[in-house]
């Protein structure tokens, strides 16, 4: 997050509410959908409830990402997704995740459900 200015870090951590653009793993089409981005502890992540989702697949094929922000502050920003599939690192991030009250509001967060069958992913923000 250090590559990511001033402005930039205060919006995410107001406006969570953003666009991801992935590229089709079979179209290689962008796809762009509205999700949830949580910054916590100086990095960015995405959750989503137990289920499948094509946005996932998509970036699990290709990692590269594009975040927008469409708020206070508008830009695009290149991402590289990295999904979190080890247990103890996705208890650890859901722990911390669920002590977040806009994480929890609504959502009857249980940390071992999500720990079994959510996604999550950590965006990395390309160098400049």
């Amino acid at each position: 997050m250090q590559n990511l200015d001033q402005n930039i870090r205060d919006a995410l951590s107001i406006d969570m509410v953003v666009d991801i653009t992935t590229i089709g793993r079979r179209t290689g089409d962008p796809r762009r959908i509205e999700i949830w981005c949580h910054l916590m502890d100086g990095q960015l992540y995405l959750a989503a409830s137990p289920g499948p989702r094509s946005w996932y697949a998509n970036l699990y094929a290709n990692p590269q990402v594009t975040l927008h922000l469409k708020d206070d502050v508008k830009t695009d920003i290149p991402v590289r997704a990295r999904p979190i599939t080890g247990e103890a690192e996705r208890r650890d991030v859901f722990t911390r995740l669920s002590a977040q009250s806009a994480f929890r509001q609504g959502q009857g967060l249980d940390v071992e459900t999500w720990v079994r069958g959510s996604k999550l992913v950590e965006l990395i923000p390309e160098a400049d």
